[in-house]
């Protein structure tokens, strides 16, 4: 018992990991599957028929390359934006900027059928044509707050006397904020954009409001979820999950070389 309560936290910590990495590994097993029918719900085989062909059902993959694309474009407006909206809120005062920083982080707080049937109501009542575009506008704005909450965290965090420092030096804004500036703000800005291209990827119900007859890739998976699943799309599934852990692994690679070249 005394064992027990001494390493209650980390018991509970690697159950909570286990539990949300069970899913994942669930479609990695599946995406190795051979169904017998529609649906890839039972084990039936061992094949890698699914990997040797990941397009070989109509339509995915472009589908895919859709949300790739959409993921990319919303990424780069997000992070530009919200990296700017972050250093206005903390380094500048200004009239209203308590109700700003409020509004920004509305779109966390709401639901996002409702934001999805704002969008959808706005969009009509302009007499914008749904489809590329009006998703891209979509995930742009509620990427933002994300960035910008990402991005303000690591900036209230950052020592001002290292700035004052290199303006001592006779370095002008854009040397000070190219070279001080930025490096410093870059794990938050980076942390934004992994946080933004993934919710661009995975959203649904936003996206579902204001595509019109563009097709994503989780749109795909929910139509192919009512008359059969392909394994394909675990395969899908599962390398787009490898590729985030090693990303994250090599972040984490490079912080930790970075600590480690610094002079103690």
């Amino acid at each position: 018992m005394r064992w027990l309560r001494r390493n209650l936290v980390v018991i509970a910590g690697l159950g909570t990991l286990a539990y949300m990495i069970l899913p994942n590994l669930v479609v990695t097993v599946f995406s190795f599957n051979n169904p017998t029918g529609r649906f890839n719900y039972a084990w039936q085989e061992f094949s890698l028929d699914a990997w040797k062909d990941p397009c070989g059902v109509a339509d995915m993959c472009g589908s895919l390359a859709l949300s790739l694309q959409l993921a990319l474009w919303a990424t780069i407006g997000a992070t530009v934006l919200g990296t700017a909206i972050a250093f206005a809120l903390v380094r500048y005062r200004f009239r209203a900027r308590g109700a700003v920083n409020s509004l920004i982080f509305l779109p966390m707080a709401m639901p996002e059928i409702v934001m999805a049937a704002s969008l959808l109501a706005l969009f009509l009542n302009m007499g914008i044509q749904l489809g590329f575009w009006t998703i891209l506008i979509a995930h742009v704005m509620f990427c933002l707050s994300f960035v910008v909450a990402a991005v303000k965290a690591r900036v209230l965090s950052m020592d001002p006397r290292l700035e004052e420092a290199a303006r001592d030096l006779y370095a002008g804004p854009v040397q000070t904020f190219v070279r001080v500036t930025l490096p410093i703000a870059a794990p938050g800005i980076a942390a934004g954009a992994l946080l933004s291209f993934a919710l661009s990827f995975d959203d649904f119900i936003i996206t579902n409001f204001n595509s019109g007859n563009t097709v994503t890739f989780p749109m795909f998976v929910w139509g192919s979820a009512q008359r059969g699943t392909p394994v394909q799309i675990n395969v899908i599934g599962t390398a787009m999950f490898v590729i985030a852990v090693l990303v994250v692994l090599a972040g984490q690679m490079a912080g930790n070389r970075r600590k480690n070249a610094q002079p103690k």
